[in-house]
């Protein structure tokens, strides 16, 4: 597989330099298969430091020495990037995109036609292989690009074919997601402080417990209800927390919180 292609990143900020690694750790290029271009010279030289791979001056000079680019701008200087690879891109090209919130029609119109893109929701955690990602082809991506996009993907975490339209719902629940996570954490944390705890023993008991509690559902396979009910003796501690949980509508305004994002990442792709 390796030998098949080259990546290209147009864009060497933090998350191309943590999928450029992932995607060395899983061996499935080498560093030398890979080339990245960024307008800052200092985000070159850490991507280059970072990865070992090379980089150039120009997304132009990376689109002519790759055939897989990854699309890692901000959304608004996508347009600008496309306007820059555009005479370069070939048949024998794919772009993924993960540029948020830039739609699959916005990426194909600035391209040639027939364009094979695939559009991509990652997340954060992805910077540390955890990451949680979901993607959608263009009307002109072959099945094997989609396989390809999830290889790399699954490369830095697990990764999700879904409908286009659903990538929205995806930002709202993954691509947040870790920012409502982090509040509960820290919250856990002030709670364990409130009970008398220190503080940096609060904040990794609550970390390791949310880490523990997320393999807990990923590895039994086991619905987190039913995970729930196992830690829930009656008449215990747990449930009286869970009580005050919901009083406090926890799963309500959890649920709020998804929707209101997913709305807002509708309307910045309307954008």
């Amino acid at each position: 597989m390796a030998a098949q292609f080259k990546i290209g990143f147009l864009g060497a900020g933090k998350m191309a330099t943590a999928l450029a690694q992932g995607f060395v750790n899983a061996k499935l290029v080498k560093a030398n298969q890979i080339l990245a271009a960024d307008p800052f010279e200092a985000a070159r030289q850490h991507f280059a430091t970072e990865t070992g791979a090379k980089t150039a001056a120009t997304n132009l000079a990376v689109a002519a020495g790759a055939n897989v680019l990854i699309l890692a701008t901000k959304p608004d200087q996508v347009a600008a990037v496309l306007a820059e690879i555009s005479r370069a891109f070939t048949k024998n090209h794919l772009l993924i995109s993960i540029a948020a919130g830039v739609t699959i029609a916005k990426l194909e119109a600035g391209l040639p036609a027939n364009a094979r893109v695939i559009r991509v929701m990652p997340n954060t955690p992805a910077l540390l292989g955890a990451g949680a990602s979901a993607f959608a082809s263009g009307k002109s991506a072959t099945t094997a690009d989609g396989e390809l996009a999830k290889k790399l993907l699954s490369a830095v975490g697990s990764a999700f074919a879904v409908k286009e339209s659903l990538l929205d719902a995806v930002t709202g629940l993954s691509g947040s997601g870790p920012a409502y996570v982090y509040l509960f954490i820290e919250a856990l944390s002030d709670g364990g402080v409130a009970a008398g705890l220190p503080r940096d023993i609060a904040t990794k008991l609550a970390a390791q417990t949310v880490l523990g509690s997320a393999k807990m559902v990923l590895e039994t396979g086991q619905h987190p209800g039913v995970l729930k009910d196992q830690v829930t003796s009656p008449g215990g501690t747990t449930i009286e927390g869970l009580h005050e949980l919901e009083k406090g509508k926890l799963r309500g305004t959890v649920i709020s919180a998804v929707r209101a994002a997913t709305e807002k990442s509708k309307k910045l792709g309307q954008a």
